[in-house]
């Protein structure tokens, strides 16, 4: 007989709680690298504070993936699935895009010519809030690139591991519509299926499903489903938009 496997399983949400608790420390390290950022020497620091950063990111990154390959192991021996397998731990992103992402965080916080039209609202004010902006940017991007990596090992697993037949993207309830709709396609992602698809803050992870289980959505995923099929899905082109409202509507409001 089968046995049931959902995105909205202990194990899943376990391991999800677990995943942001290692969020919260990178968020709270990452604040303490504020003061290697001098104002009056942006750009001696700002290339001191990356060098930082990313070491964070290597640091994190590995946890992220350590978590990950022990929530897929349990959940391998959960499935009475016969033979043995290692998961392989994802290696850290490279130092290009760590670099890039916080380039990108940090694009506003450079002196600019107030009157040149090409200048920003956001790059028009004070110093100090731009600075505030970019700290909020860049804890986003370094938690999408330490969680990618937890997921990217789950991901990997399932493609390598023999007794995996598939996965599915496990949602909490306060995660965005787009993360919502994605969650109520269940386990349709196969072993060469592409990678992860999540934005800044995405809290989503990746439930591995094995030979002899069957993938159930939990029933807010269904609910979702649902608001989706009914309200969202004739609308060709404007589906996302209706399944927000919708969820808005009934009372599953989008994180903001």
């Amino acid at each position: 007989m089968a046995t049931r496997v959902s995105d909205g399983g202990a194990a899943a949400d376990g391991h999800r709680r677990a995943q942001q608790g290692l969020t919260r420390l990178l968020t709270r390290d990452m604040r303490g690298l504020r003061r290697l950022i001098i104002p009056s020497r942006l750009q001696a620091s700002v290339p001191d504070w990356i060098l930082a950063v990313r070491a964070l990111v290597d640091q994190y990154g590995s946890a992220s993936s350590s978590l990950a390959a022990d929530y897929y192991e349990a959940e391998r021996v959960a499935a009475a699935v016969t033979g043995r397998f290692t998961v392989p731990l994802l290696d850290p992103p490279p130092d290009e895009q760590v670099d890039n992402s916080l380039r990108w965080a940090t694009k506003d916080i450079w002196e600019r010519d107030p009157e040149d039209p090409a200048t920003t609202d956001a790059q028009r004010e004070p110093l100090e809030v731009r600075l505030d902006q970019a700290e909020k940017k860049a804890e986003a991007v370094t938690q999408k690139l330490v969680a990618d990596q937890g997921r990217g090992t789950v991901q990997e697993a399932v493609r390598r591991d023999r007794q995996a037949t598939a996965w599915a993207r496990a949602a909490a309830l306060g995660a965005c519509a787009f993360c919502k709709l994605l969650a109520t396609r269940g386990a349709v992602y196969k072993q060469d299926t592409a990678n992860f698809r999540s934005h800044d803050g995405c809290h989503c992870g990746v439930v591995p499903v094995f030979k002899g289980q069957r993938f159930e959505l939990s029933d807010h995923a269904r609910e979702w489903e649902r608001l989706y099929r009914e309200f969202a899905a004739p609308h060709s082109g404007d589906q996302l938009r209706r399944f927000r409202q919708a969820l808005a509507d009934h009372g599953h409001l989008p994180a903001l």
